[in-house]
């Protein structure tokens, strides 16, 4: 059950929630697990984050805050991330 791994503070069941959130349209919902999840320091997280602060869903558009979150991905390993830097 991904709850229960969310509650266990499992960052790739928060990233899974966060990217469920943002297909079903719930752009707030998709940030707050994405937020979760790249605090405990989930790559593709920071990725999706910075695409939301990019289109400005869920949060105000930032780029400041997108540079920082594809930077972050891509010192996780995340190659797109490292490609739009």
């Amino acid at each position: 059950n991904i709850m229960k791994r969310v509650a266990a503070n499992d960052p790739v069941a928060m990233r899974q929630l966060g990217t469920r959130r943002y297909l079903e349209g719930d752009y707030v919902g998709a940030f707050e697990y994405l937020s979760k999840a790249a605090v405990l320091g989930d790559a593709m997280a920071h990725y999706h984050l910075s695409l939301l602060y990019l289109m400005g869903e869920g949060v105000e558009k930032d780029e400041t805050k997108k540079i920082y979150h594809l930077e972050e991905a891509a010192i996780g390993g995340h190659a797109k991330a490292r490609h739009h830097l």
